[in-house]
């Protein structure tokens, strides 16, 4: 990465909001979540998480949204949704399939997608590369 890149943390949750703070240090970033609360919360100075103190938050200029259009400024995107497994321990990929549709549909030629959601050997390429490439 350059340093002038415009990076997307997708999922703003215990994984994403510290990705997205420690990189809001040094580039510009957005912060997107499927959930209007949290993005309330966090313009309000507030982490329910408890991963960000609100003197961080109150430091570094992030800027949220739910807005999938506004992801169109980035180059880099950070996918860090949850993963949950059910009761027969299988992944449930859901929330990373729609975080994949909702980049493929603002995806531009040279950017770069990189997932931090934890997926079995194989995922990326065989899941979330599809959905994009098709998006």
């Amino acid at each position: 990465m350059q340093g002038n890149e415009t990076v997307a943390v997708i999922g703003l949750g215990y994984v994403g909001l510290p990705l997205a703070v420690a990189f809001g240090r040094h580039r510009r970033v957005i912060g997107f979540d499927v959930n209007p609360g949290r993005i309330a919360e966090l313009q309000a100075g507030r982490d329910s998480t408890l991963e960000v103190e609100p003197e961080e938050l109150a430091q570094v200029p992030l800027e949220y949204t739910t807005d999938p259009e506004h992801l169109r400024q980035a180059t880099v995107y950070i996918v860090t949704v949850p993963t949950p497994i059910d009761g027969a321990r299988r992944p449930d990929l859901t929330p990373l399939l729609r975080a994949s549709e909702t980049i493929g549909t603002v995806l531009k030629p040279g950017d770069l997608v990189i997932y931090e959601s934890t997926v079995y050997p194989g995922a990326t390429e065989e899941v979330c590369v599809p959905v994009l490439e098709r998006v």
